[in-house]
């Protein structure tokens, strides 16, 4: 059966207040994040083995396994000094992911836009783009094999990785047992394939249901209007309060357009016991995407 989590950086509490709460709601996996108002991450000397058994550990106490641990950030960003900052600490990341209880360290692979981690960028879809991407990619593989883990690449349509083709390219070119799919749907649609959701879901699945290894359940549909960059009023990360930009919004499970039914037959067919995660929330909104994704798992068997 399909287990269902919950990130935990939905809930801005303590590491126990955390715990309780994701555990009440009867979730039973977490994607870590490292934000705790108790525990300190922010920085790479920060992440130590003391304080990583200690998050293991309570998780491991309230019955929620740590699936997957968040290391988003912007890998190319356009800044050299900021680059080298932000791959830095999720390098720190990956090196440590065992130490939290799991293998598996997700980013988006960023965009050169200099204003925003979400919006798009001429040079995100030239070749060297693509390249400099591929170079970053490979890199973070072979750390994240080094030690035990592996890097799974999350696609986001306005990003340097995309669309379909380009993660379909970018593992063919990255053939490496570091590297692997966080699998979510919603990011690849825009305005122009919408419109072929079981079209582009069946395209999805047919090319890379080998790669994947952690999924996500938000949900998409097309804007009201409003082409802004879009963001959710939380006490949460920006990849928490993030909620599309230009023609596309990205709301929580249940609130848009998504064939979940559709998704979910072929999310199982391979990856029958996988966790996915739900996101793209607040807080007070957890418990009806919940009963949401549990009502289609049910229905479909899975």
């Amino acid at each position: 059966m399909i287990q269902i989590g919950i990130f935990n950086g939905y809930f801005p509490y303590t590491l126990k207040e955390q715990a309780e709460k994701i555990r009440a709601l009867g979730f039973n996996a977490v994607q870590l994040d490292l934000a705790f108002k108790d525990i300190d991450f922010s920085t790479p000397e920060s992440i130590t083995l003391e304080k990583a058994k200690r998050v293991r550990e309570t998780f491991r106490d309230y019955n929620l396994p740590i699936c997957c641990v968040s290391g988003y950030t912007n890998i190319v960003h356009p800044d050299p000094a900021k680059r080298k900052l932000k791959l830095d600490y999720l390098k720190t990341v990956i090196r440590n992911a065992r130490l939290f209880g799991s293998p598996y360290v997700i980013s988006e692979t960023g965009t050169f836009n200099p204003e925003s981690d979400w919006v798009s960028h001429p040079r995100n879809k030239t070749e060297e783009a693509f390249q400099e991407c591929k170079g970053i990619i490979k890199d973070l593989a072979q750390i994240a094999y080094d030690h035990g883990a592996v890097f799974l690449l999350e696609t986001y349509v306005n990003n340097v990785v995309g669309s379909v083709e380009e993660t379909v390219r970018m593992f063919a070119e990255v053939d490496h047992p570091g590297l692997g799919l966080l699998m979510d749907p919603t990011n690849y649609f825009e305005s122009h394939n919408i419109g072929r959701m079981d079209a582009v879901l069946n395209q999805i699945f047919d090319t890379l249901s080998d790669k994947i290894r952690i999924a996500h359940a938000k949900d998409v549909k097309r804007s009201s209007g409003d082409t802004a960059e879009k963001h959710a009023e939380m006490d949460a990360s920006e990849a928490h309060t993030f909620r599309g930009v230009g023609a596309i919004e990205l709301p929580a499970p249940g609130l848009g357009d998504l064939n979940y039914d559709l998704y979910l037959q072929r999310l199982s067919r391979k990856h029958p016991n996988i966790p996915i995660v739900i996101e793209h929330l607040e807080e007070a909104d957890v418990p009806r995407a919940k009963r949401f994704l549990d009502a289609k798992l049910r229905n479909n068997g899975l």
